[in-house]
């Protein structure tokens, strides 16, 4: 397994609920200048358009910062014109100009010297039943997304799954929807972002899931975070699911995938975004060295076996 390690960019920035502010606001300058207080850190993920709004000099502050972007993350879900959706908006100008947009992202990407552009189209779905026609809103979303696949190949469109937020139910709920998508539209260059704090709360075992994704050739980009899997809390990874964590790097492991890591974990807890982060990436160094010590042979044998006790006092007295 070859990955490299990255930080979204907004996270170190303001951060903030319907109650609290918990972080201040930082140019985008400040913000890639205090990623180099992030042992391990290799790259970022600036978000489009948020932290890309004066285009021209946004992109121009991150070329200038040295820093290897790992994706372009397209947000449309934010701004007041999204507000009844995207992709698959009623209003055919606002599903164009939600095309529009990735296609921009996508030209955004090449700009800084990578080939992906992640998106999770939050704002797609529905609340109530009978609010939405699900038959026309998953054709526009498939048109959509083959449309701007169609407009670079050599670019990759990474879709990333969630079960709700901001509607009650995301028309892309979880990694077999997900999956579904990019076998209809069938193209090379479409594939999944595998966020394991989404997989969690949709009820998945992240490891499962995520090799299912692998093995179908669409694992293009990793998320880590964690949660209580009722909300996205988005806390440190390996707060709540240790063994999910290691699970999860283990069949990574196996399945010999290569590319990014990035890092989706909030600070709601003074504004100390640095030692959030920095935790987060000495905690993921600490997991590979848990592998190593508890083996990955003895676990694959232990896989074999099929013995949950056995597995289990092999886990817990790899802690001790």
């Amino acid at each position: 397994m070859k990955v490299r390690h990255a930080v979204m960019v907004g996270l170190l920035g303001q951060q903030r609920d319907r109650f609290h502010t918990y972080t201040q606001p930082r140019p985008l300058a400040e913000r890639l200048e205090l990623m180099h207080q992030i042992p391990g850190c290799e790259g970022v993920e600036p978000v489009y358009p948020s932290d890309l709004r004066d285009l021209e000099r946004d992109v121009q502050t991150v070329k200038a910062s040295g820093w290897p972007v790992s994706a372009v993350n397209l947000n449309v879900k934010g701004d007041a014109k999204w507000r009844e959706g995207s992709f698959t908006s009623t209003d055919p100008q606002i599903r164009a100009d939600a095309v529009r947009d990735l296609k921009t992202a996508m030209d955004i990407a090449v700009d800084l010297g990578t080939d992906l552009v992640t998106c999770c189209p939050l704002i797609d779905g529905h609340n109530y039943n009978f609010q939405v026609d699900y038959v026309r809103q998953w054709q526009w979303l498939r048109e959509g997304i083959a449309e701007a696949a169609n407009y670079r190949r050599d670019v990759r469109i990474s879709l990333e799954f969630k079960i709700n937020e901001a509607r009650n139910y995301c028309i892309l709920a979880d990694s077999g929807r997900a999956l579904y998508l990019c076998s209809q539209i069938g193209a090379e260059n479409v594939g999944i972002t595998y966020d394991v704090g989404h997989a969690l709360i949709a009820s998945e075992t992240p490891a499962a899931t995520m090799a299912l994704v692998a093995d179908a050739g669409k694992l293009f980009y990793m998320h880590f975070n964690d949660n209580d899997r009722v909300w996205d809390w988005d806390m440190i990874p390996g707060s709540v699911h240790v063994w999910d964590l290691l699970e999860t790097l283990y069949y990574l492991e196996r399945v010999d995938w290569e590319g990014w890591f990035c890092y989706d974990v909030l600070t709601r807890s003074g504004d100390d975004v640095l030692g959030v982060q920095v935790t987060t990436l000495e905690i993921m160094h600490m997991a590979q060295q848990l592998l190593d010590k508890i083996g990955r042979e003895h676990l694959d044998e232990l896989i074999a076996a099929g013995s949950p006790p056995a597995t289990m006092r092999h886990l817990w007295a790899s802690l001790l």
